[in-house]
């Protein structure tokens, strides 16, 4: 789906096997995806970036074709920590002690965690589509447990939420691309398809669970330790217009209490901006790993 620019390799980090595809030379430029998707989610940006960059698309553990190792007792295998972690070794991997990185939704908040873990890491970063997690839990309220009923769903215990949604995992996927995209969102049906094979998977559903029940723990103790903590690295935002986080949000100001140096807008579509408007998120991404 990326085409003959990109190649596919996986990579043995200290705490997992990640998949992943890259592409095109330049500065090296970090893409993460979010859920319920895989690294899929970037087919119709990557291309577009690998003309200015050096683009590698990851799986994050536990998803897709990425290894899912079994979780702790406190979920810290699956927190964005760790997560951060396999970011940093899979980049050293490929000769890079620093790069630009770009997540949206899941991937983000891996964004943001690199970044305070490995800010001499970080060259420049951009998050799609979310509110820092901490706002998110401390703030919520009816709007927010009704717009993201799914954080509090995938954070039962004892299997709950992995029985009802392995049910019929292609309804809930599917039903959830269409609940978060604009009304009339279209998504390529191979990608689709992609994203079902993946997530049919009971360890798939398990392990994108884990990585729910640690934000809703062991992320929130790591985000309280560094609450004081910003973001050093230029930070560009984008987010959806008709989407939730906009609606609930004053995204740039919500950004500007976690960042030092922070920019974006929002989008005219839904949740899964690098699917509903490829060009201007390839756009916007060229434009500002550019500038750095």
């Amino acid at each position: 789906m990326f085409g003959d620019k990109f190649q596919k390799a996986q990579i043995e980090t200290s705490g997992a096997l990640i998949n992943l595809v890259h592409g095109g030379e330049g500065k090296p430029l970090l893409l993460l995806h979010g859920y319920p998707e895989t690294h899929v989610m970037w087919h119709l940006t990557a291309p577009g970036l690998a003309e200015h960059f050096h683009v590698v698309c990851m799986d994050l553990r536990g998803y897709g074709e990425s290894s899912k190792p079994e979780s702790a007792p406190d979920h810290s295998t699956y927190s964005k920590r760790a997560m951060a972690r396999d970011c940093v070794e899979v980049m050293e991997s490929l000769g890079y002690k620093s790069f630009f990185a770009a997540g949206h939704d899941r991937g983000a908040r891996v964004t943001h965690r690199m970044a305070l873990d490995y800010p001499e890491r970080m060259q420049a970063a951009c998050v799609i589509d979310i509110a820092p997690t901490h706002t998110m839990f401390t703030r919520a309220d009816k709007a927010f447990a009704t717009g993201y009923y799914h954080w509090f769903f995938l954070i039962q215990p004892d299997g709950f939420p992995e029985k009802m949604i392995g049910c019929d995992p292609e309804y809930y996927l599917r039903e959830k691309l269409k609940r978060w995209s604009a009304p009339g969102a279209v998504f390529d049906e191979e990608a689709v398809r992609e994203y079902v094979r993946y997530f049919s998977d009971p360890a798939a559903i398990h392990t994108s669970c884990e990585d729910y029940r640690a934000a809703a723990t062991i992320d929130l103790v790591h985000d309280e330790e560094d609450f004081e903590k910003k973001i050093t690295c230029p930070l560009l935002v984008l987010w959806g217009g008709k989407g939730f986080i906009n609606r609930t949000y004053d995204v740039i100001d919500t950004w500007k209490e976690k960042a030092a140096d922070v920019r974006g807008r929002a989008l005219d579509c839904g949740h899964f901006l690098p699917e509903e408007k490829p060009d201007e998120v390839c756009d916007e991404l060229i434009n500002f790993f550019s500038s750095i």
